[in-house]
């Protein structure tokens, strides 16, 4: 795997990975950017919960599960001093579909963070990652959860 980093102009950089996408790069103002992209460590976030959605739904989808939705919701803590750290991170799974079995689900969740998600057991070298979910009937008005 291969990827690329380019400077652009004040704290802006353009990130080009080897499969040949971009994503935009910028720090916040207090450090010399000009706001216009997601931050490194931002980057780093996403990529964790690309990476176990993917896993938790495809996993899913293997079992056969009526899986119709996916969102992982990700809060992090990082260390005060340098070098700033995820020290924690929250991931919330909301798991929408039809009947959907809560102990499937869980499997899922638990494989890809023990198992599966490369970016999960990384980051959970220097912070405590806990989860949970919550899954949504398909079709359920907005709010409706199931459990």
């Amino acid at each position: 795997m291969k990827a690329r980093v380019k400077w652009v102009d004040g704290m802006m950089f353009v990130g080009e990975s080897g499969s040949g996408h971009a994503v935009v790069m910028d720090g916040a103002p207090e450090a010399g950017g000009r706001n216009l992209g997601v931050r490194p460590m931002e980057m780093l976030l996403l990529g964790m919960g690309g990476c176990t959605a993917f896993d938790v739904v495809l996993i899913l989808k293997r079992g056969r599960e009526p899986i119709t939705d996916c969102v992982v919701e990700i809060e992090a803590e990082r260390a005060e001093t340098e070098p700033k750290v995820f020290t924690r991170i929250h991931v919330h799974y909301v798991v929408t579909g039809y009947g959907l079995d809560p102990a499937k689900v869980a499997r899922a969740i638990e494989l890809s963070a023990t198992k599966y998600c490369s970016a999960s057991v990384m980051l959970g070298a220097t912070a405590e990652i806990t989860h949970d979910f919550e899954l949504r009937e398909a079709g359920a008005g907005a709010g409706e959860a199931a459990s």
